[in-house]
């Protein structure tokens, strides 16, 4: 779960009456509101009903295993007790409380991994950070945001929120090569364990952060995590009706699992400290879905390329298994090009039996493999059959040629 909560919720999307055509979090800089007037919207936020646990809750109900959230976004504003800058969610608001430690807290109980977001190069309220203000970038003395407020900020989420699992850094700019590594250093000389991902620039990083709402057209050789929006922005916006339905969810979902990546989904809460409804609902049907499924989805590994375009569906893999996701359901779904040696075959939410022909007409092909299907489809948003193999490693052959 990716979580951005910020001043900019607030607004939810509007300043002056003007709604803003573009994603909520940037509302700042997209609409040039100066800092002295961005920082009067702390008088008034106030997220009462926040609620860590409902929050962690539903992480873990949607069958997420870690969380992170913009401890401070390009406005410069620290959604934690920041003793380094006055202008955080405990001093600058009338909420008093620290929501990241009571986030830590419900992680650690619930067994989620915890992390941090940090705009690590543009800051719009510090002079110094990229970003925004009438001195051009290369002109700022960026080594002093970095020794004032970005290396003291990293020291504080890593020294008073217990263990964190990624420091997760965004837009570099023009950060040199030396820069984004003596981040990386500070942050594992502090929590050697803690990952750091690709976007502290400069090809540093423990795993690549794929472009927003992007997807690899081929499997990716490493690690790598896709960011992605549940309706069209990121911060609130009370206009934003977009929303994916659950079996889109599910078919992304899938599409990176198989490629070899991992799922990072936003949910962008309100100034009251409220996820959407609509987002809420979405993920109770996702998390559904993923208690009967879990198996083709949890530490999967990347599917060899299958030789043939599929409009019905998808694979996912690990050692001696092969998971169909169909998508659109069939009583007849031929397989081809499948080079292992099935074991069997059944319907994994409910384990019924499926029959299999293999080989399927070898007279005129090789490696078909013909399964027969119940005539009622057990789920409407993707039915998955475990192919359980002799081998270890899924295998397809070249195409066949009749």
């Amino acid at each position: 779960m990716f979580i951005h909560w910020g001043l900019y919720s607030q607004l939810a999307g509007e300043w002056n009456g003007v709604r803003i055509p573009k994603v909520g979090e940037w509302i700042m800089k997209h609409q040039n509101i100066p800092v002295n007037e961005y920082e009067k919207i702390a008088k008034d936020f106030n997220p009462t009903e926040f609620n860590a646990e409902e929050w962690v809750s539903l992480a873990k109900y949607a069958g997420m295993k870690y969380i992170v959230i913009t401890a401070k976004h390009h406005d410069g504003f620290a959604m934690y007790h920041s003793r380094c800058s006055k202008y955080n969610i405990v001093d600058a608001t009338p909420f008093k409380r620290d929501p990241m430690k009571e986030l830590a807290e419900e992680c650690s109980k619930k067994g989620i991994k915890f992390c941090f977001y940090y705009s690590q190069a543009q800051d719009w309220h510090h002079p110094d950070g990229y970003g925004y203000g009438p001195v051009p970038d290369e002109k700022k003395n960026f080594r002093r945001y970095l020794d004032e407020k970005c290396k003291p900020q990293l020291k504080e989420l890593l020294t008073q929120y217990g263990d964190i699992g990624i420091i997760w850094f965004d837009t570099p700019m023009i950060m040199s090569g030396e820069q984004s590594k003596e981040i990386v250093s500070y942050v594992k000389s502090i929590q050697p364990n803690c990952l750091v991902n690709g976007r502290i620039g400069n090809k540093f990083g423990d795993y690549m952060t794929i472009e927003d709402n992007e997807i690899p057209a081929l499997p990716y050789n490493g690690d790598w995590e896709v960011p992605a929006t549940l309706n069209d922005t990121w911060g609130y916006q009370y206009f934003d009706n977009t929303w994916k339905s659950p079996k889109e969810v599910i078919k992304l979902l899938v599409k990176i699992n198989s490629r070899g990546g991992n799922y990072l989904l936003n949910v962008g809460p309100d100034g009251k400290g409220v996820i959407p409804k609509q987002g809420v609902e979405i993920l109770h049907q996702v998390g559904k879905w993923i208690l009967s499924n879990s198996d083709s989805i949890y530490a999967t590994n990347k599917v060899p390329v299958y030789p043939y375009e599929m409009v019905w569906g998808m694979f996912t893999h690990k050692p001696k298994k092969l998971f169909i996701h169909l998508f659109e359901w069939k009583k007849e779904l031929v397989i081809k090009c499948l080079k292992n040696k099935i074991k069997r075959a059944y319907i994994l939410s409910t384990g019924e039996e499926i029959k299999f022909i293999q080989p399927y007409k070898p007279e005129l092909v090789k490696n078909w493999v013909l399964f027969t299907l119940p005539d009622m489809e057990p789920d409407k948003i993707d039915t998955v059959i475990c192919v359980e193999t002799e081998e270890d490693e899924i295998e397809f052959d070249s195409l066949n040629e009749l």
